[in-house]
């Protein structure tokens, strides 16, 4: 048997001992606003995502952690169907988002989407003005009052700590920006259309320091109204902004607790090695 075989048996055997009780536990003041049982997800052969059982807490800020390939990605995609743009995906389990299964067929991806919100690895704004991109989305569902649309665009811009940067600048070309502001008008895009989850992939990965440390602490102060699922390579990240830590192996969730216990005293000695560096 290779080390790498080796390696996946053991995260495999972790994995069913932990996956009894892991998330047996209940969080005081925290409604689940997902619930992931028994997932399993392939791209082709590719067997993605193996047996995840992962319950988040609303109104909390949840980092999604692992080496490259680990499958962080893809959960977090699940989450919102975006998977199914995959034409080979196949999955089996259920997602429950508010106690609704989003793989059932009747449950409209259009409204789940509507309900969490997505902000990508590249700032990704429109060819539009600051102005037309944070009122793409109320337009879309209909919102057509000026009146109404400038006060969204002043509360989501608001809501993304940049208001005042921008305030005088709304019919400038979003392109424009730093990369930095742009990101940050990706968030108040996302929070125009008042979502209940802000899933983030690698939000801060092509930003530089002072960018990273304006969203870090955008995202605490998010999280009093909305719940963040955020995947990052960054350890320090994690430790910084989230309350609860997934430690992904191998496409299984090795590891999953109050970050304060994954960084300082974790039950798997492959989350400690990930953790400190020993491998990822």
């Amino acid at each position: 048997m290779t080390e790498i075989q080796t390696l996946e048996r053991e995260t495999e055997i972790v994995n069913q001992k932990q996956q009894s009780h892991i998330h047996q536990q209940t969080e005081q003041n925290h409604a689940i606003v997902y619930s992931t049982q028994n997932l399993d997800l392939w791209y082709g052969e590719q067997h993605s995502l193996k047996n995840i059982n992962l319950d988040i807490y609303e109104k909390n800020v949840t980092a999604i952690i692992g080496p490259s390939g680990s499958g962080k990605s893809t959960y977090v995609k699940a989450l919102n169907r975006m998977v199914e743009l995959v034409p080979s995906v196949k999955t089996s389990g259920k997602i429950f988002y508010r106690d609704q299964n989003i793989f059932d067929k009747r449950y409209p991806v259009e409204k789940l989407r509507t309900q969490v919100g997505m902000v990508f690895q590249q700032p990704n704004p429109f060819p539009k003005s600051i102005y037309d991109n944070i009122t793409y989305g109320p337009r879309i569902h209909g919102i057509k009052d000026k009146k109404i649309l400038d006060e969204i665009v002043e509360k989501s811009l608001k809501g993304a700590a940049i208001w005042d940067e921008l305030k005088d600048r709304l019919n400038q070309n979003a392109y424009s920006l730093s990369g930095g502001q742009q990101q940050r008008v990706c968030i108040a895009r996302c929070l125009a259309i008042e979502p209940d989850v802000i899933l983030m992939d690698e939000p801060t990965s092509a930003l530089d320091p002072i960018s990273t440390l304006k969203v870090e602490e955008l995202i605490q102060d998010l999280k009093k109204d909305y719940s963040i699922i955020i995947v990052t390579h960054n350890m320090q990240q994690a430790a910084r902004v989230s309350d609860k830590t997934a430690f992904f192996l191998n496409g299984y969730v090795n590891e999953y607790d109050d970050t304060d216990k994954i960084f300082s005293n974790p039950s798997d000695k492959q989350t400690e090695d990930y953790i400190s560096g020993r491998f990822g």
